[in-house]
C-alpha cells in the first residue's frame, strides 16, 4: 500500500498556518473571492477533493478505531458564517465523505425555551462529540457574541464577558482531548445576493430561503464589527480561528478538508493493535 499523500503540491502552505487569523487582520480586508495558498483552478478541484476525502475518511476511521481501544480524544469542527456562506455544503461535500457512524452533527438555530432557561453554553455542552467522533457545529456558541450583539438581545454587560467565558470553555475542551477546528466563513455581499436570488428562482431551493436573510444583509456593518471582535478576542493558541473565503465553493471545501486532515494528523494516531492472537485466529477461521 502506498504512503498516503499528506500535502498536495497545489497548496503553497498548509492551510492551518496560511488561513489562521492573526494580529492586525481585518474582516474588512477579506477578499471573499480569493483562493489563498492554492495554485490550482476549479478544474483541479473535483479530482483533488475526491483524493483528499479518501485521506480524511481514513484518518476519521482511525480516530474511531482508537476510541474502541480506550482513546478518549475527539475533533470538533465549528462552522460560523452568514447565510449562504456554504456551511451546509461543507457538511455535505467534506464531512459527508466520512463514515456517518463516526460523525455527530448539530445545527444551532434560535434557542428553545428550555435552552434559554439555562446558561448559553448548556446546549453546547450537551452537543459535544463523544470519544472517537468528529463533531460538527453548524453555527455554535459564537451566536451568543454575534447575533445576540447585533440584535441587542442582551445588554453589552451580558455579552461582553462571554469572550473570556468562551476562551475558558474551549481551553477546558482542548485539555480534555477535543481538538478544535474553528472556521469563519466569509462570502461577499454581492455573491450572497446572487445565491439568495437563485433560491428565489428555483422551486427546489425555496425551502432554503428565509425573508429574514435580507434584513440580516442590511445589518452587515454591525456584523462586520461583531465578527472582528469575535476573531480578535477568541482566536487563541489552543483554539485559533481560520478565515476561509467562500465565494468559490470548491475552494472553501478543499481548504476545510485540509484543515480537518491537519487536525487529525496532529493527533499522531496509528491503527490500534489487535487484542487477540492474529495467527491463531487465522487458523481457526481456516477450519471454520
Amino acid at each position: 500500500m502506498s504512503e498516503p499523500l499528506d500535502f498536495p503540491s497545489l497548496w503553497s502552505h498548509e492551510p492551518h498556518s496560511l488561513l489562521m487569523f492573526g494580529p492586525g487582520d481585518r474582516v474588512a480586508d477579506i477578499d471573499a473571492n480569493a483562493t489563498p495558498g492554492f495554485s490550482g483552478t476549479k478544474s483541479d478541484a473535483p479530482t483533488l477533493q475526491e483524493e483528499r476525502n479518501v485521506r480524511f475518511a481514513e484518518l476519521q476511521e482511525m480516530l474511531y478505531a482508537n476510541s474502541r481501544s480506550g482513546d478518549t480524544r475527539s475533533v470538533l469542527l465549528v462552522l460560523q458564517g452568514m447565510d449562504t456562506a456554504g456551511k451546509g455544503g461543507i457538511v455535505k461535500h467534506v464531512v459527508g465523505g466520512c463514515n456517518p457512524q463516526g460523525v455527530q452533527y448539530r445545527s444551532f438555530g434560535k434557542p428553545t425555551a428550555e435552552e434559554l432557561s439555562h446558561h448559553y453554553l448548556w446546549r453546547i455542552r450537551n452537543a459535544l462529540p463523544t470519544a472517537g467522533h468528529i463533531g460538527v457545529f453548524d453555527r455554535s456558541h459564537y451566536e451568543d457574541v454575534l447575533i445576540v450583539r447585533v440584535h441587542n438581545l442582551v445588554p453589552p454587560e451580558v455579552w461582553e464577558p462571554r469572550y473570556d467565558e468562551i476562551n475558558a470553555f474551549e481551553r477546558e475542551l482542548v485539555d480534555s482531548g477535543t481538538a478544535l477546528v474553528k472556521v469563519a466563513m466569509f462570502v461577499s455581499l454581492t455573491e450572497q445576493k446572487k445565491r439568495l436570488a437563485e433560491r428565489l428562482e428555483r422551486p427546489d431551493k425555496y425551502w432554503k430561503y428565509n425573508p429574514a436573510d435580507i434584513d440580516e444583509r442590511l445589518k452587515w456593518p454591525a456584523y462586520e464589527e461583531a465578527y472582528q471582535a469575535m476573531l480578535e478576542r477568541t482566536s487563541t493558541e489552543y483554539a485559533p480561528w481560520h478565515v476561509v473565503p467562500c465565494n468559490k465553493k470548491w475552494y472553501s471545501r478543499l481548504a476545510i478538508t485540509e484543515l480537518m486532515i491537519e487536525a487529525l494528523k496532529r493527533l499522531n494516531m496509528s491503527w490500534p493493535p489487535p487484542d487477540f492472537d492474529v495467527a491463531a485466529e487465522k487458523k481457526r477461521l481456516a477450519k471454520a
